[in-house]
């Protein structure tokens, strides 16, 4: 690997002073930021007070871009030294492709590796993919940078690609020890594998590795039931790279940031808060920025900061982050606002329910209705619990949801086009 673990937090600050520099230089370098650098002492970048007069960055800007002139606007290598493209969130209403580098490629390896490095994973380990591959970068990048490390890996993809009852296959006949994926694909599987009288608990995967959408304690501790294994969340974004990852004591994000600037400003004066304080976090790049020079980028991420967190291993030179909030999805019923992300907590709070999938509906009286489908665990009496479910429902949303149980697998298998499970859905018309 190109870029070796810092040793002490002096070693931090030493790479920080030498590649904050490349990073605002690259970033001047691109028409976009003509005349918003000019004020900028490259010599004092160091000084808090002289970094945040950078201007930060967000996808509203982005959006000033239009898709057709972004490479020429924005992005600042060749053609001839661009060796991929990753494709991003769609922040101009249509998704862009973000160009990387070769150099790129190499740092952003050391990124990912260092996920598998923290989770305590290495030579002898065999890791189930089931991350999207393609334009989509976590998948093949997270693959890539096993190698160097001796964990062997099989290049499954998503749901869409090898489908998931051919997923529990490999599951059970290649017995692989590591699993990676979204983690709410990682429930489709284990609920498919009920479904097919398949223990996955008892198939030899030992831990999880998941990333790209929240992981709230409810559905950690229900992937942790139904796998039998570990899970580790691990922090990144397209803009950036693989950033940050769990260690076993799972109290937050080790963040690298000999590898990233963090900071976590006030959403609304953007001044630094205290430590402890959750605040907007904000990143620039400072290797994977040979393409796309995104300098002081608002991710939109609401965390708390912690200068040191409970490991004491060598990545203990890392502080950490926690998420405090992220913006949410939510549908409104009868006057209810009901947060998609609270709703999922509350659901998988109750073991015996394996799944399910809330719809807002509209009833022939013209009244707004929650519909909520369920999937049980085997041996659970379907009436108490469909009552135990409604009075939860209830109790804390206010809104009595008319309750369907389905049969076990029926979700996975309708869910099984996406990665991420569409288990909220308007259907009123």
């Amino acid at each position: 690997m190109p870029l070796p673990l810092p040793k002490t937090r002096e070693d931090i600050r030493k790479v920080q002073h030498a590649r904050k520099r490349i990073a605002v230089e690259n970033a001047a370098r691109a028409p976009f930021f003509k005349g918003r650098l000019d004020h900028i002492d490259r010599d004092r970048l160091d000084d808090p007070e002289e970094w945040a007069k950078i201007p930060l960055m967000d996808k509203e800007d982005l959006r000033t871009i239009p898709p057709e002139r972004f490479f020429d606007a924005f992005c600042i290598a060749p053609r001839e030294d661009i060796a991929e493209y990753w494709r991003s969130g769609g922040m101009t209403g249509r998704p862009l492709f973000y160009p990387r580098t070769f150099d790129d490629i190499r740092y952003g390896l050391v990124g990912f590796a260092r996920t598998f490095e923290i989770a305590g994973c290495g030579r002898g380990d065999m890791a189930h993919l089931s991350f999207p591959l393609g334009i989509h970068p976590a998948g093949h990048m997270w693959a890539r940078s096993a190698f160097p490390l001796g964990i062997s890996v099989n290049w499954v993809g998503a749901g869409a690609a090898a489908p998931s009852a051919l997923q529990v296959q490999l599951l059970a006949q290649m017995k692989p020890t590591l699993w990676m994926g979204m983690s709410s694909y990682g429930i489709h599987l284990a609920n498919l594998a009920e479904a097919d009288g398949l223990d996955l608990a008892a198939r030899g995967v030992r831990k999880l590795l998941c990333t790209a959408e929240p992981l709230s304690d409810a559905k950690r501790r229900k992937l942790e039931r139904m796998w039998g294994a570990e899970v580790f969340d691990n922090f990144g974004m397209t803009e950036c790279d693989m950033m940050g990852g769990e260690s076993d004591h799972h109290d937050g994000f080790h963040m690298w940031t000999d590898m990233a600037v963090i900071e976590v400003l006030d959403p609304e004066t953007h001044a630094p808060v205290p430590e402890g304080t959750p605040g907007l976090l904000v990143v620039t790049p400072l290797w994977t920025n040979h393409a796309t020079p995104f300098l002081r980028w608002n991710s939109g991420d609401i965390v708390v900061y912690q200068d040191h967190g409970a490991t004491e291993g060598p990545f203990s030179v890392f502080p950490i982050i926690r998420h405090a909030h992220r913006t949410a999805g939510f549908f409104k019923v009868r006057g209810v606002n009901i947060n998609h992300g609270e709703f999922e907590d509350a659901l998988f709070a109750i073991p015996e329910v394996n799944d399910f999938k809330a719809e807002a509906i509209s009833e022939a009286s013209g009244l707004d209705a929650l519909r909520l489908s369920i999937e049980i665990k085997r041996g659970a009496d379907r009436a108490v619990l469909a009552r135990e479910v409604a009075r939860a429902v209830k109790a804390t949303f206010e809104l009595r949801p008319e309750i369907v149980i389905l049969e076990t697998g029926t979700l996975a298998k309708e869910f099984e086009a996406s990665v991420k499970a569409p288990r909220f859905q308007d259907r009123r018309e």
